[in-house]
């Protein structure tokens, strides 16, 4: 069969006419090229200045980096075709989009609760956290991060390439690991498990942020420094992680388990969010709301008693 999927233009929205395919193209232009200037501020804020070289702010650099990876296995390629009207991409290139947005939501996963630990720490052990979180600790953490989810990833992609295809048409505007599967004329039971394996440690790691965060509230309710931390860090920590996984669970369980075509644009809009919403939230949620960060940068969102 011929190595290129399409996306199915009827069903995903992007058979508009040109002047409306120009104003979204410039749309999408304009948030990805502000998704990835706030992420780099960020980065390059870090970076430059010593006194931010602290294992939170490690933390926010790597998931500012992952933000940037995110965006980019999306935005290229929506930008691509609504600018040609091409709406067709060969089947390796499909395998490399598949690759680099699991490694980021995989990724995403695991930086949020290493974060989640630091915060535990930080709170609930204040005492001990200089000797918990020593260089050493900070980078075996990063390493698990993003060594950890490139293998997940890396497992995932070689159980997909096996699979002969007997179809072409991928009914999203981005190629996921389950609409190529479907495409297979081939037993992919062994897909199967595995990728419930997969939603099945990562929903683990969501219930340890959340037990973290009982510890964290109790914690809070105990000083007013305390709860000045939980504000500036956990409640945006919190907010972000379950506004990625309602967005990520909505669009695996609509692509395994609805087979109708009703309202695809609307769904491929929604199934997006998780590529689009944090890689642009997460750094102003995360830095900019950091006194540190914010008054280095001269940015503020939030008032200062938070």
């Amino acid at each position: 069969m011929d190595n290129k999927l399409d996306w199915a233009t009827n069903t995903t929205g992007l058979n508009d006419s040109l002047t409306n395919r120009q104003i979204y193209f410039a749309f999408a232009l304009m948030s990805y090229l502000f998704t990835v200037s706030v992420n780099l501020t960020l980065i390059i804020t870090i970076s430059l200045d010593k006194t931010l070289h602290e294992p939170i702010y490690i933390f926010l650099c790597s998931l500012c980096f992952n933000e940037i990876c995110g965006a980019s296995s999306f935005y290229p390629k929506l930008l691509h075709d609504l600018l040609t009207n091409s709406y067709v991409i060969t089947y390796a290139a499909c395998l490399g989009q598949m690759f680099v947005t699991y490694s980021y939501i995989f990724s995403e996963f695991t930086s949020l609760t290493v974060m989640a630990y630091d915060r535990y720490i930080a709170i609930c052990k204040p005492l001990q956290y200089r000797m918990l979180m020593t260089a050493q600790k900070v980078t075996q953490l990063m390493m698990l991060t993003w060594c950890f989810s490139v293998f997940e990833t890396a497992v995932g992609a070689v159980l997909t390439a096996r699979l002969p295809l007997c179809g072409r048409h991928i009914p999203k505007i981005f190629c996921t690991n389950w609409e190529v599967v479907k495409l297979s004329c081939s037993d992919s039971t062994l897909n199967n498990i595995y990728a419930f394996m997969l939603i099945f440690s990562h929903l683990s790691q969501t219930a340890l942020i959340m037990v973290s965060y009982v510890h964290l509230i109790r914690a809070a309710v105990r000083s007013q420094a305390d709860r000045r931390k939980f504000m500036q860090t956990c409640l945006p920590h919190l907010s972000t992680l379950l506004v990625f996984s309602t967005s990520l669970m909505f669009d695996t369980m609509y692509s395994r388990y609805s087979g109708g075509s009703t309202m695809k644009a609307l769904q491929n809009a929604l199934a997006a969010q998780f590529l689009v919403v944090p890689p642009l939230v997460n750094p102003i949620i995360y830095g900019l709301n950091l006194q540190q960060i914010s008054g280095i940068t001269g940015w503020r969102v939030l008032p200062s008693y938070l």
